[in-house]
């Protein structure tokens, strides 16, 4: 299950038996806000939002940014 960055649409992708999941992300400077965690129903249940958040939030602070998360899914990673 390979993690694909598009910084160009400002996300994480996951495609997998021909959907995708997606992890969206809002950029602000040296501030980044996960913002929504898609998971389509036939992915579900297979850790595919777990790691596409695990994903992000590394990239994140390899990149020194300050995290935070408007989405709820991602929310439980920070606490």
């Amino acid at each position: 299950m390979e993690v694909i960055h598009e910084s160009n649409h400002s996300r994480f992708v996951i495609v997998l038996e021909e959907h995708q999941a997606e992890l969206d992300y809002r950029l602000n400077g040296h501030d980044v806000d996960f913002c929504r965690t898609f998971v389509p129903p036939e992915l579900r249940g297979k850790g595919v939002a777990e790691k596409l958040v695990r994903a992000g939030l590394t990239w994140a602070k390899a990149q020194q940014l300050n995290i935070s998360a408007s989405c709820w899914y991602v929310q439980k990673f920070l606490k």
